[in-house]
């Protein structure tokens, strides 16, 4: 007992009668990082606000043992007074304000309510120091990387004294370099003595740097795992989504055939400096059946491309060849190039591909509105019929097709998105990070709606950072290098080794 830093005993958290949290106990060490696994939906980040006070103490039954002292949280502020601060997944600084006022929000530096300008930004300098971030403090927010911005936040949590350090998928939208410094900054803080939990759906980061793991499924604790060793991962898989998945991928079934979508010459200049050429002469095909992958390191012009040839929705300058059947297409629009047969699922759902505050039926035919329409009336009964078809196809889980999609888990989030561009019904579907911030449960089952669009004869381009990913789904796979095809690979011959090698413009012979 005496080296355990936090106890939550027995609890149970009800929204609309739904149990989202069910009889849940779980206990956290000093000292430790503490893994917290789960697919979408499970409890865990609901688990966490019930710790921090974003849901107070009268909104939940069970207790909270904090240095085992019985503690009730109506607050946040409750919460962090005894050093226990939480960093959500969705940003919380604004944009238009320094870093240093970022920091100090509501936790000025100062008296009689006037701020020490001057203390605040020593105090601000040796907090960005202390999280490795080298920038002046008086830096607007609106100008750093995401990666930048979430140290920030830790700079922030750091600002209030934290001794138990809550983190909600960390590094979900950071890329691998981002990602390698935040997690080596955990574990230094590991060895500083502050205690950590962490959300997180990459298991391959949980197996790197947790002590122990805890995971819990349908808002109950399934599984308590002590030891990290040979076999861990699968364990939490099986955990996770109650049954063994011994693939992470569906064996293929598509059958491919002739080409049909081909892109010539494709180059595009940076919007605001249109001598840089940020898309450099690249050509690639698709076959029909055909899933094929594009890798690339974080601004090496993957989503670039991508943007550029549906609708131009990127750069300037843009020529090359767009061909569709052995047929020139006219993709200088986003409703020309969806009449022409493409559509982009993009690598931002919350941002760019739903409207969050809207419901699961309206999103799904925003894309298509002419089919289920009449004389510009929509017709709302066919719609929900059509909505409740891909519900039903894809799996939705939803309580009906009016549900407000903001409510939805992550997976299936991006379900509706898939669904919105399927009733387009494309031949050819661009997929830009389809699985980013989804769970192992709900990646195999976008992966077999892959390899089902790709069987009914469309032609699949899987845009992803995740090569064990397109390894385990394409056919080939492009790597792009600076605005230029780097590298061609099929599946017989493809490997992480070789398709990095190409990512970063290594030939064979390693120049």
């Amino acid at each position: 007992m005496d080296n355990t830093i936090l106890e939550m005993v027995n609890i149970t958290k009800d929204f609309s009668g739904v149990k989202a949290l069910d009889n849940v106990s779980f206990n956290v060490e000093k000292g430790e990082v503490h893994a917290l696994c789960g697919e979408n939906g499970a409890g865990k980040s609901t688990l966490m606000k019930v710790l921090s006070g974003v849901y107070p103490n009268a909104e939940f039954d069970g207790e909270i043992i904090y240095n085992n002292q019985k503690c009730e949280f109506n607050n946040i502020r409750d919460s962090e007074n005894l050093g226990i601060v939480i960093i959500h997944q969705e940003l919380a600084l604004i944009p238009d304000m320094t870093i240093v006022d970022n920091i100090f929000l509501g936790n000025e530096i100062g008296k009689h309510q006037i701020v020490d300008q001057y203390h605040t930004i020593v105090e601000a300098k040796r907090l960005l120091k202390l999280v490795g971030l080298e920038l002046d403090p008086l830096t607007m927010v609106n100008k750093l990387s995401v990666g930048q911005q979430q140290l920030v936040e830790i700079a922030k949590a750091f600002s209030k004294d934290v001794k138990l350090l809550i983190l909600d998928e960390p590094t979900s939208a950071l890329n691998e370099t981002e990602s390698e410094n935040l997690l080596n900054l955990i574990m230094k803080f590991k060895a500083d003595g502050i205690t950590s939990i962490m959300i997180s759906h990459k298991l391959n980061e949980v197996m790197a740097i947790s002590d122990r793991i805890t995971v819990i499924r349908d808002g109950k604790v399934a599984d308590n795992i002590d030891e990290i060793e040979a076999g861990t991962e699968m364990r939490m898989v099986k955990s996770m989504v109650g049954r063994d998945l011994t693939n992470r991928y569906p064996e293929k079934t598509a059958k491919i055939k002739e080409k049909i979508f081909e892109v010539k010459n494709w180059t595009v200049s940076h919007p605001q400096d249109i001598d840089k050429k940020v898309i450099d002469d690249v050509s690639f095909h698709v076959k029909a059946g055909e899933v094929v992958g594009v890798a690339g390191l974080m601004g090496s012009g993957r989503t670039e491309l991508a943007l550029s040839l549906f609708g131009r929705m990127y750069g300037a300058n843009a020529s090359g060849e767009i061909k569709l059947h052995g047929k020139d297409i006219d993709t200088s629009t986003v409703s020309k190039a969806i009449d022409s047969g493409l559509a982009y699922v993009t690598e931002d759902r919350k941002e760019q591909g739903l409207i969050l505050i809207d419901t699961v039926n309206h999103n799904v035919s925003l894309t298509s509105l002419d089919k289920i329409a009449k004389h510009g009336v929509i017709d709302t009964n066919k719609e929900i019929k059509v909505a409740e078809e891909y519900r039903q196809l894809l799996n939705i889980r939803t309580h009906s097709v009016h549900q407000v999609v903001e409510s939805l888990s992550g997976g299936n989030q991006q379900k509706v998105v898939l669904s919105k561009w399927l009733m387009s019904d494309p031949e050819v579907l661009i997929l830009d990070e389809p699985t980013r911030g989804i769970d192992v449960g709900a990646k195999y089952e976008i992966y077999k709606i892959i390899d089902d669009i790709a069987s009914a004869g469309k032609a699949v381009i899987l845009i992803s950072s995740d090569l064990p990913e397109l390894l385990g789904m394409a056919d080939r796979v492009y790597a792009i290098n600076e605005g230029k095809i780097g590298g061609e690979v099929d599946r017989e011959h493809a490997s992480e080794e070789l398709i990095m090698k190409h990512m970063l413009g290594i030939s064979e012979e390693g120049n």
